[in-house]
């Protein structure tokens, strides 16, 4: 039987000097191998090759099989493993037994003579089998038992003193009952009480012993087992189950080193330029920097805008160097919120983009009285989803943009300060009294309200000759817009007054008497003295 070995850092290591010295030999393609173990865990070397029916994976079992069997044997001596050359292989052996060949196979994929990999192969074998005898004997266990032992009681002094070291602190915590621990209180609510901090600091310590407690009995587990030969291979795998995810977390932060220089100077290059944008909006929103064509109230939601867009690239940007943005669960949740964002937010992107077009629009500003609508106020606040109002009955109405882009908006405030508002009322007087004497009146009340300008002087419109009376209409000028509902009650008041004195009806709309015609300035004639009443 043919059987050949190859150990894997010697294989690693020739290979690199063959490729060296012939580069053709790159091009020979190595054969696929089998590791040999020896027990716990051990790799020796690989097989490779067949031998009749035995492929490398069945051949490498086999050989591992016997040299468990030499372990066992009472007078196994490693000194006594020999090798012997034949024509077609190097067989390894002890005594008439045969543990291993080494063929061609071997001797290719090592880029060696067939009897040095062979030589090679019984120096490894000699001292990894003189390695595990020795740990298997009566001696050893004897000393490896008291290592054992003096363990667990050094285990159990440990998990003893945690637990008394955490009961002294729990009785000094229940000593502080009574003591003048302040409660934390959150906006004039009082979250943790005295005695509530106390039972949350008792339960995290708690948490703190069993968890050190645990942790202690998880690291003393492979203490033991890594003792004794045959338990060693579970010690490996308990602290790979420990050191396997530290070591891959180390090596994903330095890995992800240069991710994350890339990522602190995108955010730093997107800070300063959002505070630059911040500085300049600010200097022309106060008059110092002046833009032509470019308005100072237009500054800050032009920044709010341009800020949005630098915090959205930046984010674009900074994505593909975030951990796990190329893993398929976190496209999934991108595509979800994605999803989410455009199917449920369909109005909020409507009153969004009406907000971003009624500020360069520029109908009205916070502080202007407007009539949006059939709802007349002072704005109050202005924003990219809705405008709020304040009415003159302090009623405090929330108007959507996409409303007021879509509708008609007067402004109140726009002209008063420089030109004025043109407060306007009707009246109808008859056709009885000549209109030189209407103008005079509704005149002298429009000077005689307090708030109404001199110049522009107030002036009459006469508006409709109807069947019955002449409608006039009086226009006064007032930079005071806020006070329109009062103006116009003091106007009122004025007219009412001033027609009254003048001894004047006013028919409006419409007025029924009856009259015999003999009134002062009456133009009705009198009636027939057997028609009167």
């Amino acid at each position: 039987m043919r059987l050949s070995f190859l150990v894997g850092s010697i294989y690693l290591l020739l290979c690199t000097e063959v490729a060296a010295q012939t580069p053709d030999s790159l091009a020979a393609p190595v054969p696929t191998g089998a590791a040999v173990v020896l027990p716990p865990a051990d790799t020796l070397f690989r097989v490779y090759g067949r031998v009749g029916s035995f492929g490398p994976k069945e051949r490498a079992e086999a050989i591992a099989r016997r040299l468990e069997g030499l372990l066992q044997a009472p007078l196994f001596s490693p000194d006594s493993l020999t090798v012997v050359d034949a024509e077609q292989d190097s067989e390894i052996v002890y005594g008439d037994q045969l543990l291993l060949s080494v063929g061609a196979a071997e001797a290719q994929a090592l880029g060696q003579p067939r009897p040095a990999v062979a030589r090679q192969y019984l120096a490894i074998l000699r001292t990894r089998l003189a390695t595990a005898r020795q740990a298997s004997s009566l001696p050893e266990l004897l000393r490896r038992g008291g290592l054992a032992l003096l363990t667990l009681l050094m285990l159990a002094g440990l998990i003893y003193g945690l637990n008394r070291f955490f009961r002294g602190i729990n009785q000094r915590i229940l000593r502080w009952r009574g003591s003048p621990i302040k409660p934390l209180i959150i906006n004039g609510y009082e979250l943790l009480t005295q005695e509530r901090q106390l039972e949350v600091l008792r339960t995290l310590l708690k948490l703190l012993r069993l968890t050190l407690v645990l942790l202690t009995l998880y690291l003393a587990l492979p203490l033991l087992f890594g003792l004794f030969p045959w338990t060693e291979g579970i010690s490996r795998k308990l602290l790979g189950y420990v050191l396997g995810p530290v070591q891959r977390v180390v090596w994903s932060v330095v890995h992800y080193v240069p991710n994350l220089l890339t990522i602190v100077v995108i955010y730093f290059f997107t800070t300063y330029a959002v505070r630059l944008l911040r500085f300049l909006a600010g200097e022309v929103a106060a008059g110092k920097l002046v833009i032509e064509g470019f308005y100072p109230d237009w500054a800050l939601p032009t920044f709010n805008l341009l800020r949005f867009a630098l915090y959205v690239f930046m984010f674009i940007v900074i994505f593909p160097y975030l951990p796990g943005s190329d893993s398929p669960v976190f496209q999934g949740v991108s595509v979800l919120l994605g999803f989410i964002i455009s199917f449920g937010s369909t109005s909020a992107i409507g009153n969004v983009i009406a907000g971003i077009v009624i500020t360069y629009m520029r109908p009205y500003k916070v502080g202007d009285r407007v009539k949006i609508g059939d709802v007349t106020g002072d704005v109050l606040e202005k924003t990219l989803l809705v405008t709020r109002l304040r009415t003159i009955k302090n009623e405090d109405v929330t108007i959507p943009n996409s409303n007021i882009l879509s509708g008609h908006t007067i402004n109140y405030t726009a002209a008063a300060a420089h030109e004025g508002l043109i407060l306007h009322t009707a009246v109808t007087i008859g056709y009885d009294v000549p209109w030189p004497k209407v103008h005079e009146l509704l005149l002298a009340a429009a000077r005689a309200t307090e708030g109404v300008e001199a110049a522009p002087a107030p002036f009459v419109l006469q508006t409709s000759l109807d069947d019955f009376y002449v409608a006039y209409q009086l226009n006064a000028y007032t930079r005071l817009p806020h006070r329109q509902a009062g103006l116009y009650s003091l106007l009122h008041q004025h007219i009412q007054d001033e027609f009254a004195r003048a001894g004047i009806e006013i028919m409006s709309p419409h007025y029924r008497a009856t009259r015999t015609g003999a009134e002062a300035g009456s133009t009705i004639p009198p009636a027939p003295i057997g028609m009167q009443p």
